[in-house]
């Protein structure tokens, strides 16, 4: 949709520099931006565009200086604001509609298969391929697209999305809002296994997953069910892809969890916690509130809340970058140790000799 800058900037909450009857169509980076769209600047390393953009406005902070003839919307927040831009000139996803519809205003698939004790709430959409088991309860507004699997007993609060391929496990609970990308497995069985006599003999895993209010999960994640009591994911937490978070573990409110994190069983992990790409949990531990974790870091022991970790181990970051530092030339450092030992060796030689 195209709006006036006027408009967009009151409805996003900044305050427009520049001309206001300027339309706006969509959003760009600011870098391949052209006229008719906008763009942001929140990260001060991507400041040198400000003088080359061929944006017709840019969300920034008040002060920020930009190219003549593009108008500037202030905002106290600028990434935030851009989100708002996004919304108003994009909106969300549109769900393809079914074409075959059913009772309480729901729209089935007759090639779905959802059992007769299931319960499916107001203006839900199941799609072709969609399996629903026994005693399994959707909420309202619901959309189950093609060849997801909703387990027997698993309960889906209101508004949840399960995309394409997606399998929720028996018993699992599922809350509100919820929103779980393709090919996504919640509530298979831990890993968990007793070595006796030379084989590994399965532990039943007869425990659930819960997933709280607004949560979101990438694609191709797995969240195992607890061997005992519940795996659980606070409100709020967002996942990127390829994740797996180990029976029993309990993730704390409004979480950020980046591509390739693999968390352990037994882990209990605080509110507002940061792990970057490719982090490794141990099982077992504890990590506090406000925790960050750098990618590529292998967490091996507590870590108490508001710290920021890297490494292997990981260790506190500012120390993690000062053995980096050294790491990045152990060769020549190797180098110049042995140049001292055989100028040490000489010295001691020469030593040696005078004391003979």
């Amino acid at each position: 949709m195209a709006i006036r800058l006027d408009e967009l900037a009151q409805k996003i909450g900044a305050t427009l520099r520049g001309d206001g009857a300027t339309m706006v169509h969509s959003c760009a980076p600011i870098e391949r931006a052209q006229s008719g769209q906008i763009s942001f600047l929140a990260n001060r390393k991507y400041a040198a565009h400000l003088g080359t953009t061929n944006a017709s406005a840019v969300i920034a902070l008040s002060g920020t200086t930009v190219k003549a003839g593009v108008a500037m919307l202030e905002a106290v927040d600028p990434y935030f604001a851009f989100r708002q831009a996004m919304v108003v000139l994009h909106g969300f996803r549109n769900h393809p509609a079914q074409i075959l519809a059913s009772g309480k205003n729901n729209s089935i698939s007759e090639r779905a298969v959802i059992h007769a004790s299931a319960q499916v709430g107001e203006d839900c959409a199941v799609y072709a391929g969609a399996v629903i088991e026994r005693g399994a309860t959707l909420g309202a507004r619901c959309v189950i697209y093609p060849n997801v699997y909703v387990g027997e007993g698993v309960k889906l609060g209101d508004d949840c999305i399960l995309y394409p391929s997606v399998c929720v496990y028996d018993g699992c609970v599922i809350g509100n809002r919820v929103t779980l990308h393709a090919n996504t497995v919640i509530g298979s069985d831990g890993f968990g296994y007793a070595t006796h006599k030379g084989r590994h003999e399965k532990i039943p895993q007869f425990g659930i997953v819960v997933i709280e209010d607004d949560v979101e999960i990438g694609s191709c994640c797995v969240i195992e069910r607890a061997a005992m009591e519940e795996t659980r994911i606070g409100a709020g937490t967002k996942f990127a892809d390829l994740i797996s978070i180990g029976h029993g573990t309990r993730i704390g409110k409004h979480c950020l969890l980046v591509s390739l994190v693999g968390i352990s069983g037994s882990v209990d992990m605080g509110n507002y916690v940061v792990l970057g790409g490719q982090v490794g949990v141990t099982g077992h531990l504890s990590i506090g509130d406000g925790v960050q974790v750098a990618g590529k870091s292998a967490v091996m022991g507590n870590v108490p809340a508001g710290m920021r970790v890297a490494g292997v181990p990981a260790i506190e970051s500012d120390k993690a970058l000062r053995n980096h530092l050294v790491f990045r030339d152990l060769f020549g450092m190797a180098r110049k140790l042995k140049s001292l030992e055989r100028e040490v060796a000489k010295l001691q030689a020469a030593k040696d000799g005078v004391d003979t």
